[in-house]
Formats: C-alpha cells, structure tokens, sequence
C-alpha cells in the first residue's frame, strides 16, 4: 500500500511529461503541416483565372458570349493606345499625315517614364515607325509624339480621344492622356474596350495589320511584341496589353479560327501570365458558341475625321491630301496630283467597282452634277440592305437629300461582296452640314468623296 502511494505521484508526473511530448510533437509536426495547406491557398488567389472584368464578343453575330464585371469603370493602361492609334488612322485616313511624315519630338514627350523608345528632344520620328513602336514596344514616349504632332498637347489629343469615345457609344470611357500612364480620371470599361476593338477592325482593316507585329527594329534595336498570344495561341490577329500598377494586367486579343471571329478583353489580371491564361480559357471556352458567317452590317463610323478642329500640331501638314475639320483653307495648300482619301471599310486594291446589283444611278454621273462629295450612311451585305437604309434616312431626313441622288456601290473585303449606301452630288462643306444633321437625328454617317 505504501509503495502504490509512493509510485502514484510518480505515475503521474511521468504521464504528465509524456503528455506534454506529445503536445509538443503536434504542435511541431502540425506547423509544416499547415503551412503546406496554406502555401497552395496563397497561390490559388494569386493564379487561376481570377480577373476583375472580361467580354468575349462573336464579331460575326456581334452576340455578347461571356460577361463579367463588362460595365464596371477600370484604368485602361496602354489599352489606352488602340485609341491613340485608331485617331491617328483618322489622319492617314484623311490624308492629314502620311506614313513618311516626320514626327517631332518635344522635351516632354521625351522625358516620359519607360516603357519607351528612348526618343531625344529634336529629334523625329517617321509615322511608321510611330505605329510599330506603340503595337510592339508600347512606347509611352511616341504616344506623346503623336498627340502633340496632331493636337498641340497631349490635353487636346486626349479631349479628341474622348470625343471619338462618345461618338462611337463608348459610353463610361474617359481619356486624360495618349499612352495610358497612371490617372485617377482615366477609365474605361471592358465593354467600351470592345466597341473600340469592333470599330478599328472594321473601319481600318487595312492598317490594322500592323497589330500582328510580332518585331519591331529601330535604330538597330530589336523589340518583341508584349502581346504573347501572337506567339502561342492559334489565330491570333492583335491588339494590344496594357499593365499599370492601378489597372493591373489588362488585355484586348482578337482571333479568327474556322470563319470564327472572337474579340475578348480581359482588365485588372494579377501578373501577365495569369492574364494571358485567363483569355486563353476564355476564348477556348466561347469558340463553340461562335457564328461562321457575318449576320451583322458594317456599320460605316460616325466620324471620318475629328468633330472639332485640334490646335496646330508642330509639324507642317503641307502633304495633306484632303483638309481637316474646319480648315478650308488647307485645301488650297494639298498638292493638285495627290489621290483623295481612301474608305476606310476596303483596302485600295477593292475599290475597282463591281457591277451593280440595284438599280441605283451610277456614282460616277451623280458626282459630277452637284459636287464630288457623298454623305456614306452604311454599308451591307447585300444590295437590298443598302437599299433599305437609304429608304430609311430619305424618310426621316427627306429634305436633306432633296435632288441627291441614293447610290449604292460595291466593293469586296476579304472576298465579302458589300455595298455602300450612300447619298451622291454634295459640295464638301453641304456633305458635312448634311451628315452632322444626321447625328443629330441619331443616323449613323460618313462624308467621302467620290471615286
């Protein structure tokens, strides 16, 4: 009895001990043990396909296929420069600048952050090279060489942007700069990124091409597009990245595949690779889902050139083969044996007219009665469909196109026979009055001038 006593607290104590080991081994053993649990947790919310925003929109249909967070205001980063690029192709268009045409180079555009050309202040910069360097390197510094050649400043350039913005439907987009450098006030939306997407494709199929640049050397420097689904993911045509710390990892991707055509943005990825995989499934996903052949018109833009006249830019535009907006007297200065400005909806090689399949006047015999100018209200698919919407424009604006002429005109692109609607026999500044009228009434419209 005494020694049970006497072994008891013995017992005890060892059991104590033992159980404090044990404790202890848990406590040891567990900590790797959910730390490992931990580390796949912290990586899954780094990685997946976690974005803020992203639309995947069928460009044949023109049907909304994938819808997150479309409308919610985002920084667009250098997404910023589809928009700079595409109010540039305005003044290619328009025969304001030409693709040899030197750019100048001011102490502020040189002294932007990188990413950059390097430019240096005086120094110039060819508009195709412009191009190539904003699709591939991204270069902030060209952005601004740009803005400033065209509107004086980068604060007009980016109020023209804007003004673009809006007359295209790009409702919750606000531009404060060219290159997309961080700014509180400028936003944009993935919905909006997509109308501007839609709307370089099809008013400049032609320049576009140059967004499948995959290099780009100056100078004897080699740069390689930012835009990795060019290199690895099938069917890619452009556009174009864009990374602030604000807006994140961003991207607007276009891909044909089987007469398939998607235009996706992605806005606000984690890192770059996680972005270029969240578009990747997101394509992947909605190809399926996606028309073979065109069911939509193309829709002529509602501005050829800008609505408002910007500042004098710092180079001469004495090569300009039709005036800008509001300058009449630049007209006087183009060269007599320069080539107008081409539409923008066929590249040149598709103007050489097909026969007619309506019974529309001829473009050339109405052109030559009033004026050379017409007000381009659409173009189709079929003649009937042009037809129609001249039908439609003559009934709501009847006397505005009192003794001018209804044409359609025909011209192919990629193979597409379309048709031009198109009211003929207008003087430049009438063709204009008329089709600003027209934006009034909510009518889409274009003032080109003859073949």
């Amino acid at each position: 009895m005494q020694r049970f006593r006497q072994t008891r607290p013995a017992l005890l104590h060892r059991g104590a001990w033992f159980s404090a080991v044990f404790v202890l081994i848990l406590a040891l053993a567990g900590a790797p043990f959910s730390e490992a649990l931990a580390k796949p947790r912290k990586k899954a919310s780094r990685g997946g396909n976690a974005i803020a925003a992203a639309i995947v929109i069928d460009m044949n249909s023109g049907k909304v296929l994938h819808a997150q967070a479309a409308d919610t205001p985002r920084h667009p980063a250098s997404l910023t420069k589809i928009m700079t690029l595409y109010t540039l192709f305005t003044y290619l268009r328009s025969g304001a600048i030409r693709h040899d045409s030197e750019l100048v180079v001011t102490p502020f555009a040189a002294s932007q952050a990188p990413t950059k050309l390097r430019l240096k202040p005086g120094q110039t910069i060819r508009v195709s090279d412009a191009i190539n360097a904003l699709v591939t390197l991204s270069a902030n510094d060209v952005a601004v060489v740009v803005a400033e050649n065209i509107a004086g400043t980068e604060a007009n350039f980016a109020r023209l942007m804007t003004q673009k913005a809006r007359a295209m439907g790009m409702k919750k987009t606000v531009f404060r700069n060219a290159s997309g450098l961080p700014n509180e006030g400028q936003v944009t939306t993935a919905r909006d990124m997509a109308i501007l997407a839609d709307r370089l494709l099809r008013e400049f199929p032609d320049h576009y091409a140059c967004f499948q640049t995959k290099y780009f050397t100056y100078k004897g420097r080699k740069f390689r597009n930012h835009n990795r689904l060019l290199f690895d993911y099938k069917g890619t045509d452009g556009i174009k990245t864009g990374y602030t710390r604000a807006a994140g990892f961003n991207l607007t991707a276009s891909v044909r595949r089987d007469k398939k055509h998607l235009v996706a943005v992605v806005l606000g990825g984690r890192t770059g690779a996680q972005r270029d995989a969240a578009m990747r499934a997101l394509l992947t996903a909605n190809f399926p889902k996606a028309a073979t052949s065109s069911t939509q018109p193309l829709v002529a833009s509602k501005e050829t050139e800008p609505s408002e006249s910007p500042r004098k830019g710092l180079f001469a535009l004495a090569s300009a083969a039709v005036p800008l907006p509001s300058r009449p007297e630049r007209q006087e200065k183009a060269p007599a044996k320069t080539a107008p400005a081409r539409v923008a909806a066929a590249p040149a090689k598709a103007q050489a007219p097909a026969p007619a399949a309506t019974k529309s006047k001829p473009e050339t015999k109405t052109a030559s009665k009033k004026g050379p100018f017409h007000v381009q209200v659409g173009a189709y698919g079929t003649p009937q469909e042009a037809e129609r919407r001249l039908n439609e424009v003559r009934q709501k604006a009847a006397s505005m196109f009192d003794g001018h002429a209804p044409v359609t005109v025909p011209f192919k692109k990629d193979s597409t026979q379309w048709y031009r609607a198109r009211f003929a026999g207008f003087s430049q500044d009438r063709a204009r009055n008329a089709c600003n009228e027209l934006k009034r009434l909510g009518l889409d419209c274009v003032v080109m001038q003859a073949n």
